[in-house]
């Protein structure tokens, strides 16, 4: 009988943001696929599970993905999980689910963290529609990707790091204009912080400040004149 591959996401910040249900797959499966084995083992201690891991990240998942759709076609139960949130969000995982898909194996995806979700809440910025673009190429494509920012009339969502944040506020007021954007940096950690503003007012808080944490940038959408009287 074939076995399973579950979706598991594990806290972007802080440890108690794991599921109850979350806890009882990881301490259940036969293997966990892990983004960094020593995060993955740090949450596991933390949660007094003892279970064995193997490296599943962007750089070894061509290769390993026919051995495990073996695997758990055998009747391993195997679970995913990356460094942060939720598989497959701009996290290594795609691949293994749509092969699991293609060759009948049951996938199942739990709720969980995934740091857009917050940030777009705490934006303050319409969330019915919303655009999410994870992390803007950095080199060939990035600006073509900033001009169909530019034209995007839903809220959108970047994801950067904070070494490239002030050069991606910068980029977009450039391409989108002085719109009001949100920046969540340190989600559900002790430092979080969550600052709402226009481009400029938000280049000169961060400019003036030493930048830490996984960074999402929340832009409001592109709203036409002819847009704003059909309101």
């Amino acid at each position: 009988m074939s076995g399973e591959l579950f979706i598991v996401p594990t806290p972007i910040g802080n440890l108690e943001d794991i599921t109850l249900r979350g806890i009882s797959i990881l301490k259940s499966v036969d293997l966990i696929l892990a983004e960094d084995t020593r995060t993955t083992s740090f949450l596991l201690k933390h949660l007094q599970i003892e279970k064995q891991l193997r490296s599943y990240h962007q750089h070894n998942e061509h290769k390993v993905v026919e051995e495990l759709v073996s695997d758990i076609s055998a009747g391993k139960n195997i679970a995913l999980v990356s460094d942060a949130g939720t598989p497959g969000i701009s996290d290594p995982g795609f691949l293994l689910i749509r092969e699991c898909i293609a060759n009948g194996i049951k996938v199942t995806t739990l709720p969980g963290a995934t740091a857009f979700v917050p940030a777009l809440v705490n934006s303050g910025f319409p969330c019915n529609e919303f655009s999410f673009y994870g992390f803007l190429p950095q080199k060939k494509g990035r600006q073509t990707k900033l001009k169909q920012l530019a034209l995007e009339q839903k809220t959108f969502i970047v994801y950067e790091s904070p070494f490239r944040l002030l050069k991606l506020l910068q980029e977009l007021k450039e391409y989108v204009g002085n719109r009001r954007a949100s920046v969540s940096r340190e989600i559900s950690k002790m430092f979080e912080e969550n600052k709402q503003g226009t481009f400029d007012e938000l280049i000169a808080h961060f400019s003036a400040k030493t930048i830490k944490g996984e960074i999402v940038v929340v832009v409001e959408g592109h709203f036409s004149k002819e847009n704003k009287n059909d309101e």
